[in-house]
């Protein structure tokens, strides 16, 4: 049964692409969702491009200033694609705030902008909301007042798009989000020297982790994990592991797991540039670390490229959290982190998106 799972999983990843709604529309708790055993996406053709992202850098403060230099300097954008703004330098941006920053995003950035990069690591939230589910979406008071409801739906959910503005209406978007500039500095390094490496012929194998633990409540996404085994034809090797990751595990490409407090062993893995990790709880989007839980950004100090955490809680709705089968999927594709992570989320809204947007390192030129 594993060897036919298997092998279901790596004629997806050989070309065999049909589109399936996986449960994009489910409204039932996560605990009550049925999926199949491999998740089957859509063939994608295209990526998002250095020349289609808008880089927003808030002028009062000086780690955004920093970091947004150095991203146009690394992604060569182009004076067009970056906006100045003047924004608070706290965890939440009020609902004027957001309106104004939504209204200067739309009057300064032309149609062929179709994701933009936050050169910050506050603002993240909006109310309940994520900063970028909020720029998206717009705010929501319904699922504020029940913050464990349904929320909405996101048509870009498991998309063959490469151009979510021109296709979808509204632009996804990523925190360029760490601790301090030097480290957010090489968090963009890694991205851009992650792009078209992985994947190619004779190149060493690289590993994605998914982690079962004894968390039962945020160990949901266990049944959505892919099938374990070697995938030949793109040099990767898909492990499960009950419990934490083993310590110096090498060529690190994905870790997902489900836990309040991550183990301080993620600081020895040997993370190949482009990686992605998150683990399902529920305050892992409050990247202050308010509440004792770890925040997303802790992967990202390790090595990670991307990441993703929810900013109120969010129960352990499937949807709510990255899909392990399509985020896989669609970045071995050769999606960059952003287009991945935000495929991957079917309700994205309480969800706040951290890492640098472009990292794409099964593109091909």
């Amino acid at each position: 049964m594993a060897k036919r799972a298997l092998s279901a999983f790596a004629a997806v990843l050989c070309g065999l692409w049909v589109t399936m709604p996986v449960w994009a529309q489910a409204s039932a708790p996560a605990s009550a969702v049925a999926v199949s055993p491999v998740v089957q996406v859509p063939r994608v053709f295209g990526r998002l491009n250095a020349s289609q992202i808008g880089l927003v850098i808030n002028e009062g403060d000086p780690y955004s200033i920093a970091v947004g230099e150095h991203y146009i300097e690394r992604r060569r954008l182009s004076p067009e694609q970056v906006l100045r703004i003047a924004l608070p330098m706290q965890a939440q941006l009020s609902a004027s705030d957001l309106a104004r920053l939504k209204a200067a995003i739309d009057a300064h950035f032309g149609p062929q902008i179709q994701a933009l990069a936050l050169a910050w690591t506050r603002p993240y939230a909006v109310g309940c909301l994520s900063i970028t589910g909020a720029l998206a979406f717009g705010v929501d008071e319904a699922l504020c007042r029940h913050t464990c409801g349904r929320a909405s739906a996101s048509t870009y959910f498991n998309s063959p798009s490469s151009e979510p503005f021109k296709d979808h209406g509204w632009r996804p978007s990523m925190l360029l989000a760490s601790a301090s500039i030097e480290s957010a500095r090489r968090l963009i390094d890694r991205g851009v020297a992650s792009d078209g490496q992985l994947g190619l012929r004779g190149s060493p194998p690289v590993q994605a982790w998914f982690l079962s633990t004894a968390d039962a409540a945020r160990n949901v996404r266990a049944a959505l994990f892919p099938p374990t085994g070697p995938i030949p034809q793109l040099a990767l090797q898909i492990e499960a592991w009950p419990g934490d990751i083993p310590k110096g595990a090498q060529r690190v490409l994905v870790v997902q797991t489900g836990l309040a407090v991550l183990p301080a062993g993620i600081a020895t893995l040997d993370w190949v540039p482009g990686a992605l990790a998150d683990h399902l709880t529920s305050y892992g989007g409050l990247l202050d670390a308010v509440d004792g839980q770890t925040p997303a950004t802790a992967w990202l100090e390790a090595g990670a490229t991307a990441s993703y955490g929810t900013v109120s809680e969010p129960c352990n709705h499937l949807q709510k959290f990255p899909h392990p089968q399509v985020l896989l999927l669609h970045y071995l594709q050769g999606a960059t982190a952003i287009e991945a992570y935000w495929k991957s989320v079917a309700w994205p809204q309480q969800g706040v998106f951290v890492g640098e947007p472009l990292a794409a390192p099964f593109a091909r030129r």
